[in-house]
């Protein structure tokens, strides 16, 4: 190949590239900045902070807020949290009851979509 056939594939594999990195994936429901930001934060500290995690926490959230509404995930956290702050006949209402375990399930689900999707 000529100098001038590769200069132009090389050209074109970086427009393709810079076009990809442009276009982002839109969760299919819209999350407050600050619970994506509170994810993404907690991701990291509880793995390592680094560049590639922040890619891998970013999709993570993303993938969540493709499979669960913000109101569910809110109420998914907010179950998870009671479980682990209340203890005593008060706390079985968080870790018993349908609608809990439901809750909980629909996030682990969506916790598993994130651990293949976002390697």
């Amino acid at each position: 190949m000529t100098r001038a056939i590769i200069a132009a594939l090389a050209l074109g594999l970086i427009a393709i590239a810079a076009r990809a990195e442009t276009e982002e994936h839109h969760p299919a429901h819209d999350y407050p900045t600050a619970a994506r930001a509170d994810y993404v934060i907690g991701c990291l500290a509880a793995n390592g902070f680094n560049h590639d995690l922040l890619e891998k926490c970013s999709c993570g959230i993303d993938t969540i807020a493709d499979m669960m509404s913000y109101d569910d995930y809110e109420k998914a956290e907010t179950i998870l949290s009671m479980q682990q702050g209340v203890h005593g006949p008060q706390a079985d209402i968080f870790r018993h009851t349908p609608i809990a375990i439901e809750e909980i399930d629909r996030l682990h689900r969506a916790e598993a979509e994130v651990n293949l999707r976002c390697r």
